[in-house]
């Protein structure tokens, strides 16, 4: 068990602190009914405007997640609370079939996991998460699913019904290409192996999958890139991509705290890297510049990137348009006429 460990809440006027050494921390689920259930993005260099999160909070606990500091709007701490205070949003179903139903809604993609893990372990329980893609698979809206689970497999079902009659698509997200150094940093995720096996099955059922490197943590897990795009070819991954790592706010004193504890003898490294790409900072906020580096070493993790991904064998895609599947099921009456 890990003690209690936040930065300071930056909602927060008042601190807490403790004379005696913190307590350890325990999971607390919370369970929530919300009023919507679809996060507009605006930010311009995402792919998408709607994701759907079932949940607040991530058990996974990684240390470099760029949702912690969202969990302080909601007065909890970005640090051990982030990972131990779970808020279940488990009217989802509910607020997303009322969504489709508006005439507004013209049924874009929608990405599940913006922003934390939609397969997080109390998925195994509240099933929100399937319930929601039974709900888009109802009416055919296409669907973007990127995990860290291998939860995922228990939806095959589901997801080749989308696939069927609407459009998805699911990475996994795989930074460590070896179990030792990845729970070290995820210490509450799934095995790497176990991942590989989770896309193995998907795409053995036809659903298309996709590899993501991400974070890419310089002077940590750059040279990882070949051996984790191998293996995901192999196990039927179509596509890879890859992004930087982000430390926005509370996540880089949380990141540091972590990785001085697990790598004392690299966390120097790691800091003088991500400086090197990042121009002299440890992060970058600005859009179209933030997911990626700069600088002659950044350009080496282009390079391995895409040496890594023609040695593999992925195929070279083109975009494509999403297709316009969506469809509001007929009602009783409607069948009649």
């Amino acid at each position: 068990m890990r003690a209690r460990s936040n930065p300071p809440n930056r909602f927060e006027a008042q601190a807490r602190e403790f004379l005696d050494s913190p307590p350890p921390v325990g999971l607390r689920l919370y369970e929530e009914e919300t009023h919507e259930i679809l996060s507009h993005n605006e930010s311009p260099d995402l792919p998408f405007r709607w994701s759907l999160n079932p949940d607040r909070g991530c058990f996974h606990a990684c240390a470099y997640c760029y949702a912690r500091p969202t969990h302080e709007y909601w007065g909890f701490g970005s640090g051990t609370d982030f990972e131990s205070n779970i808020v279940v949003k488990v009217n989802a179903p509910t607020r997303l079939r009322e969504t489709f139903m508006k005439p507004s809604w013209r049924g874009e993609i929608i990405a599940f996991s913006g922003n934390t893990d939609c397969y997080q372990p109390v998925e195994a329980s509240y099933r929100v998460t399937r319930a929601c893609l039974e709900v888009c698979a109802e009416f055919r809206n296409p669907v973007g699913l990127i995990t860290k689970a291998a939860l995922i497999a228990r939806d095959i079902d589901v997801l080749q019904q989308l696939q069927r009659d609407a459009w998805v698509r699911v990475f996994f997200s795989i930074p460590f290409a070896d179990n030792e150094t990845a729970r070290k940093v995820e210490p509450q995720d799934p095995s790497f192996t176990s991942r590989l096996e989770a896309m193995r099955r998907l795409s053995d059922a036809g659903i298309p999958t996709g590899v993501s490197v991400a974070p890419v943590i310089p002077g940590l897990n750059d040279d990882d890139m070949p051996d984790i795009l191998a293996r995901a070819r192999e196990a039927g991954a179509t596509q890879a991509t890859y992004i930087l790592l982000r430390l926005t706010g509370s996540v880089e004193s949380v990141f540091l705290e972590r990785m001085q504890a697990a790598f004392p003898d690299r966390v120097r490294k790691i800091t003088h890297r991500l400086q090197e790409v990042r121009g002299g900072s440890l992060t970058e906020t600005r859009f179209f510049k933030r997911h990626h580096g700069e600088g002659t070493y950044w350009k080496m993790v282009e390079q391995l990137f895409t040496a890594g991904c023609r040695k593999a064998g992925f195929p070279v895609e083109r975009e494509e348009p999403t297709p316009n599947t969506f469809r509001r099921p007929l009602s009783e009456q409607t069948r009649l006429f």
